[in-house]
């Protein structure tokens, strides 16, 4: 990490994050941890934060937590909150998967975004993916009825693959007719920019829990 980050995850990271490694067993009180009763978003994978921190800002009547392994990007993430004065961000750092199944019960979420994860393009890398039929039924059985898993990549055959993963859930549908239209609120990350100067297509999934 930077000093800059450092310093933020020293001053910061009592208050606004926690290790899954270290969370007892059983659900987190996310309710205590924010501090009030709302509506949750996890986000998988925040990167460095700053579509994060502009979700959760245009989002202050929901709780949005964010989950990732990268110190750095976590920390990041932190320095964006404090500067634009957030209240309703908190940050695990882990396994996220962990997170789903152990600490998090069903139906307690409104949403989950995935956003642009690691596409591992070659074949024999495909097991790694972050999207698989292991990962979408656990968050299926953790969002509440309406509530929406929603996906992003620039990496066609990855696009291709969520649809069919996601379309194989018998708690999900899609709210779209294949690809969803990019939600206007939904911010344009240097991921997207870089993927449009490089001649890829974003697509969008949403998938909504029956």
């Amino acid at each position: 990490m930077t000093v800059g980050q450092t310093r933020a995850w020293e001053r910061l990271w009592p208050s606004l994050g926690q290790d899954v490694r270290e969370l007892p067993e059983g659900p987190v009180d996310l309710g205590a941890w924010f501090g009030r009763s709302a509506p949750v978003t996890l986000e998988i994978g925040p990167g460095m934060g700053e579509t994060t921190a502009q979700l959760a800002e245009a989002e202050p009547d929901v709780n949005y937590l964010a989950v990732d392994v990268y110190p750095p990007g976590l920390a990041q993430l932190m320095m964006r909150a404090e500067e634009a004065g957030l209240t309703n961000l908190r940050l695990m750092r882990g396994d996220a998967v962990v997170l789903l199944e152990e600490h998090l019960p069903e139906a307690s979420l409104g949403a989950v975004r995935i956003y642009y994860p690691d596409p591992w393009p070659k074949k024999k890398h495909h097991k790694r993916r972050l999207v698989q039929p292991s990962l979408v039924s656990v968050v299926a059985a953790r969002l509440v009825p309406g509530g929406t898993l929603h996906l992003a990549t620039d990496w066609e055959h990855y696009a291709e693959h969520m649809l069919e993963v996601c379309s194989a859930e018998p708690l999900l549908r899609n709210r779209h007719d294949g690809w969803a239209p990019r939600p206007p609120w939904r911010p344009l990350t240097k991921f997207e920019s870089r993927a449009e100067e490089e001649g890829r297509v974003s697509r969008d999934l949403i998938f909504e829990r029956i």
